[in-house]
């Protein structure tokens, strides 16, 4: 039996993160992941999928994962330095170098679990990382669990990030750690400026993609692509769950970086391989994003237009410049009550809610993809126009 302290002090906690609209729960969604997806046996628009080209139901991944379970399986059986590390894993590094513009690349089971191995296998008490604010909690997370020294700079401020840079003098090693593509805020680090100053004060470079592969760049190689510094930066890690509609994650560089974090990467190490079926539908969408840009050209296309249609309605989208759009709110109980409203009328977005973002800064926040229609957003856009007249009008920015 629980413990009975134990159990009423887990009921305190829960009834606290009630009273202050901060209590999640789990929504059951039914079917493939598309732009129409069943939640909770109710059919629903989904504006909060990180699905962005519509590849996570793909009939080409789905065939990929099928034929690759005739060839080798289900399961890796093992971790990958056992007896774990199959063709289908090897085939998709390869690939994932190549769009990367590196020499070697390594997979891992999540982004989380990449973030993680890779910091503290590389960093440790003799060394610094500067890390902006608003990094993903997995970055943060790793960089406690490495114990070396952490700088956290204001979001995309560079010339905070410099003086900092200036006065960490002494360390061993110094990297600097951000997102290219912000969740919460849908911005873009500098990445220009970010290895401009890494080069200036001796510095190396880590970025984590995760938002950014199948979106950005000319190729969708991403932000690093898109701004041309592929090879001015030291790590690219990124995820295969959102615009590739997989699942997973990888790391990019050097080869020596990679022999490295095979070595010392304890996330990769003691963990069993990812299912050879996740890895080759996780290829066959790199393969389609390289070949195909139409998904993408409509991505952006969709992107533009709905965060137009919002602005001109008076929601503040923030800085956003990608297709995570937020509609910030600030409080939480509205944002909540915001989301419930739209949830009635057949949308689905989640309230965001601090610790995921800061306190007094509670949004919604609204994801699209290419697979959206005209006809779903002038929908998304009149229910807004509604409900925002109804709950939020002091809000809306003139």
């Amino acid at each position: 039996m629980m413990n009975e302290n134990f159990d009423s002090l887990i009921d305190k906690e829960l009834a606290d993160l009630e009273e202050k609209a901060l209590k999640r729960q789990l929504c059951l969604v039914e079917g493939f992941q598309g732009e129409k997806i069943i939640v909770d046996g109710r059919q629903v628009l989904n504006f909060c999928s990180n699905n962005y080209l519509g590849l996570a139901g793909d009939s080409r991944i789905c065939q990929a994962a099928v034929e690759a379970i005739g060839e080798e399986g289900f399961g890796a059986g093992a971790s990958r330095l056992v007896c774990g590390h199959m063709a289908s894993h090897r085939r998709l590094e390869k690939r994932l170098a190549e769009v990367k513009g590196a020499e070697d690349c390594l997979t891992f089971s999540s982004g989380y679990m990449a973030n993680i191995g890779i910091i503290t296998g590389l960093f440790g008490h003799h060394d610094v990382i500067f890390c902006d604010r608003l990094n993903h909690a997995s970055i943060i997370d790793g960089i406690i669990l490495s114990r070396a020294k952490m700088r956290r700079y204001p979001h995309r401020d560079m010339q905070v990030l410099e003086g900092m840079l200036r006065n960490t003098a002494g360390f061993k090693k110094r990297v600097i750690i951000t997102d290219s593509v912000f969740s919460m805020d849908g911005d873009l680090a500098p990445l220009d400026r970010i290895v401009d100053l890494a080069e200036r004060y001796d510095c190396a470079v880590m970025i984590d993609e995760a938002h950014a592969l199948g979106v950005l760049g000319k190729h969708g190689g991403g932000a690093a692509q898109h701004f041309g510094v592929e090879d001015k930066i030291d790590i690219q890690m990124g995820t295969l769950s959102k615009a590739a509609g997989s699942f997973g994650a990888y790391c990019c560089g050097k080869k020596k970086l990679i022999l490295y974090l095979v070595n010392k990467a304890r996330s990769f190490i003691y963990t069993t391989g990812m299912p050879p079926s996740t890895a080759a539908a996780s290829l066959r969408a790199i393969e389609i994003i390289s070949e195909d840009h139409s998904l993408r050209e409509q991505l952006w296309r969709n992107t533009r237009y709905i965060r137009e249609g919002l602005k001109a309605l008076g929601f503040n989208t923030m800085d956003s410049t990608t297709p995570i759009i937020p509609i910030l709110f600030g409080d939480s109980q509205l944002t909540l009550q915001f989301s419930r409203r739209l949830f009635e009328e057949g949308i689905l977005i989640s309230a965001i809610r601090p610790p995921t973002v800061p306190r007094g800064s509670a949004r919604l926040r609204l994801t699209v993809t290419a697979k959206h229609t005209k006809g779903d957003m002038d929908h998304l856009l009149e229910v807004f126009k509604r409900v925002g007249k109804d709950l939020s009008p002091e809000i809306l920015v003139e």
